[in-house]
């Protein structure tokens, strides 16, 4: 009998990184205590960018006891087949587990959700605060870096809508534009994952969507009772000739 995968798969964030940031650690000038790092958009086919996504990613990744010594000693054995040598920083994540009680060290401030933001700007910043954690601000870059596509997403959309207002006030006596581009993404994206971040990001320009696990989403990470609306419809399928 098949068995699925269990929901938290994917939940411990030593591993939630690339390869060779594991190695990092032991590569800093001796001495180093503090490293303040930040994140911008470098620029594309638009001068501004949405910034949105972010909350999901601490609030499903960073938040509370994150460390533990099981997930420490699962790292461990992973890591020592990967590289097929021992360069696991076993010790500084042992520290975080026993002196910090598993919560990692770190601040991270941001613009708020939602924010238009013209490229080339600060988005967000991240600092450790242990100074015997300094490796700890870089190795979560890979993580918080997955903001890029709830922000894609999102400034693509404002784009669109901008396009939508331009042609609405050219040739329509109705302005309204809530409803005006409706999300049925859900079958053309690669996970559920994607189709609730998708989804929802969309959702900070329009209302119409038929993506329901964005919903789901908005209102288990985001505290937004409903995000989108839909209406009743039929289908190809269903349609006497």
């Amino acid at each position: 009998m098949m068995s699925g995968l269990q929901s938290n798969t994917f939940d411990n964030i030593i591993l939630l990184c690339d390869s060779y940031k594991v190695s990092h650690y032991s590569q800093y000038p001796a001495g180093t205590e503090f490293i303040y790092s930040y994140f911008e958009s470098r620029g594309g086919r638009f001068p501004n960018s949405v910034f949105f996504g972010l909350q999901y990613i601490l609030k499903k990744n960073l938040v509370g006891q994150v460390i533990t010594h099981e997930k420490i000693d699962e790292a461990k054995s992973i890591l020592l087949s990967h590289f097929g040598r021992d360069i696991f920083n076993e010790e500084g994540w042992r520290y975080i587990a026993n002196h910090h009680k598993g919560y990692l060290p770190i601040i991270i401030k941001a613009v708020p959700e939602g924010t238009l933001v013209p490229t080339k700007n600060v988005l967000m910043t991240v600092e450790n605060t242990d100074p015997k954690c300094y490796w700890l601000t870089t190795y979560l870059e890979t993580i918080l870096v997955q903001v890029w596509y709830p922000m894609a997403v999102a400034t693509n959309s404002r784009a669109m809508k901008q396009i939508i207002v331009k042609y609405l006030h050219e040739t329509a006596d109705e302005f309204s534009t809530e409803f005006r581009l409706h999300d049925f993404g859900f079958r053309g994206v690669s996970s559920i994952e994607s189709a609730a971040i998708g989804g929802t990001a969309h959702l900070v320009n329009f209302k119409g969507t038929d993506s329901l696990v964005a919903l789901l989403f908005a209102r288990r990470y985001y505290n937004c009772p409903t995000a989108g609306f839909s209406i009743p419809a039929t289908e190809h399928r269903l349609v006497l000739w």
